[in-house]
């Protein structure tokens, strides 16, 4: 008995004195998938590369940029919800799947809220009215008289049923009571093909990949839907100093991954994202895209994307949005 108990007690000495490695510590043992919603060419695409590279530096494994496009950013979003949360699969997340899209369905095959974890933001990006030049427009204004002398509906661009591009053409369609038709394109890259050819007048997209057709003036900017001008291109008003408040909108951009994931994991990888944004040459290339972060906690970020989904909700459904 004595010798039995005394086997007891080494053994568990030596239990206690072997370090537990748990699941968190150990992550990442393999590659790490970040899912984008739109096709390549987007902000989010873009901005998606430029951070993989600081990341995959940081955890010390391959970060794999996956495009899962269309239906709104749903199709991407819905496969990240339904992944398993191991801390090996992630969403590039953005306002159309989020804040958006899963309104414009009947049955959403996921909660914006409660179907993922929000783990870091990375910044927002505003929109821009660009038009062909053949569009004698230079303001919001002139715009909105152009189309209402057309005979025919305009058709208006964006880069994708259900992105904020998308909602923000219809509020301003319902503001003026104007004949203009969506045409919903599987991102900016397709669209600028037809905008930029001139059979497509007007778009609503991301302001960074049309900066530089405003440059060579193969397309104008007339206002950008940010409350405050964009530093990428100063001399483009906003919409509210056009006259337009409700359509102040910006595309929020973060990395969210499944609900579930541990908790371990989750701080890690919050943690290494603020290294990698607090990266001065990461700040300026993300600023030179357009894109403006600052600092929130997980917990800050969750209650963000909590308010941004109640805000456009209503707007949403009042629009009549649908995806098919």
């Amino acid at each position: 008995m004595r010798s039995q108990k005394s086997a007891a007690s080494i053994l568990g000495g030596i239990l206690l004195s072997v370090p537990i490695v748990t699941w968190s510590q150990a992550w990442p043992t393999k590659p790490v998938r970040v899912i984008v919603t739109f096709a390549p060419g987007g902000s989010s695409d873009v901005v998606a590369r430029l951070l993989s590279g600081p990341l995959q530096q940081k955890l010390g494994q391959t970060v794999v940029v996956d495009n899962k496009g269309g239906a709104g950013g749903t199709i991407g979003a819905a496969e990240a919800a339904r992944a398993p949360a191991d801390g090996y699969t992630f969403l590039l997340s953005n306002s159309a799947p989020i804040s958006i899209s899963p309104f414009m369905l009947d049955k959403p095959p996921y909660d914006p809220v409660k179907s993922f974890n929000h783990i870091a933001y990375i910044g927002s990006v505003a929109h821009v009215f660009v038009l062909h030049p053949s569009v004698p427009a230079k303001s919001v204004k002139e715009l909105v008289a152009w189309l209402k002398v057309q005979k025919d509906p305009v058709n208006y661009g964006s880069g994708g049923i259900g992105s904020i591009g998308h909602i923000i053409g219809e509020v301003f369609k319902g503001e003026h009571k104007l004949a203009i038709e969506h045409v919903g394109y599987k991102g900016s890259s397709p669209m600028h093909t037809d905008l930029i050819g001139g059979r497509l007048k007007f778009a609503i997209d991301t302001l960074p990949q049309n900066v530089p057709y405003m440059q060579d003036g193969r397309l104008r900017a007339v206002a950008v839907t940010s409350p405050t001008r964009a530093g990428i291109s100063p001399d483009v008003p906003t919409v509210i100093e056009a006259g337009q408040p409700r359509l102040v909108a910006e595309n929020f951009l973060g990395i969210s991954s499944p609900a579930g994931i541990d908790a371990g994991i989750a701080n890690r990888f919050h943690g290494v994202m603020q290294e990698v944004l607090a990266d001065p040459t990461i700040i300026k290339r993300l600023e030179d895209l357009g894109v403006y972060g600052r600092k929130m906690s997980v917990a800050e970020f969750n209650a963000f994307v909590a308010k941004q989904v109640k805000e456009w909700a209503p707007l949403v459904k009042a629009s009549g949005a649908k995806l098919n």
